[in-house]
C-alpha cells in the first residue's frame, strides 16, 4: 500500500472540456430556485412586518417592494415558483420509474423551462 502506482491515467472530467447536459442543468436550477425564493420570502415578511409596525417604517419598505428591485424580485421569484413547482411534478414522474430515458428526461427538461416561462406569463398577466 505504501508504493502507489502513478500510472498515467486520465483526469476526471472537469468543466472546461465536460458538456454539462440539459438534465443537470435543470437539475441545479432546481435547487437554485428553491434557495432563491428565499429572497422574496424575507422581502414580503419584511413588507408584512413593516405595515405592522408604524406607517414611516412601512413607507420605506413599500416604496423598496414597489421598486424595480421589488418588481425585479417579486417577477423573478413568481418565475421560480412555476420552475420549482414544474420540475418537482418532473421528480414526481422520476420517481414512478417512467421518463428516465435520455430522449424522455430532455423533452421533460425543455417543458419545464418553456413552461415555466409560458405560466409566469400568463399569471403575471392575470395578476395585472
Amino acid at each position: 500500500m505504501a508504493h502507489v502506482n502513478q500510472a498515467k491515467r486520465p483526469l476526471s472530467p472537469h468543466l472546461q472540456i465536460y458538456r454539462p447536459q440539459l438534465t443537470s442543468i435543470t437539475s441545479i436550477l432546481t435547487r437554485i430556485t428553491g434557495n432563491a425564493l428565499i429572497v422574496a420570502t424575507v422581502l414580503a415578511v419584511w413588507w408584512l412586518l413593516a405595515a405592522a409596525t408604524s406607517p414611516e417604517y412601512f413607507a420605506t419598505a413599500n416604496a423598496v417592494a414597489t421598486s424595480w428591485f421589488g418588481d425585479l424580485v417579486f417577477t423573478g421569484s413568481l418565475w421560480a415558483v412555476w420552475y420549482h413547482y414544474l420540475a418537482g411534478l418532473r421528480h414526481l414522474y422520476f420517481d414512478a420509474g417512467k421518463g428516465l430515458d435520455i430522449p424522455t428526461a430532455e423533452k421533460l427538461g425543455w417543458g419545464i423551462i418553456i413552461g415555466s416561462v409560458v405560466l409566469t406569463v400568463i399569471t403575471i398577466f392575470l395578476v395585472q
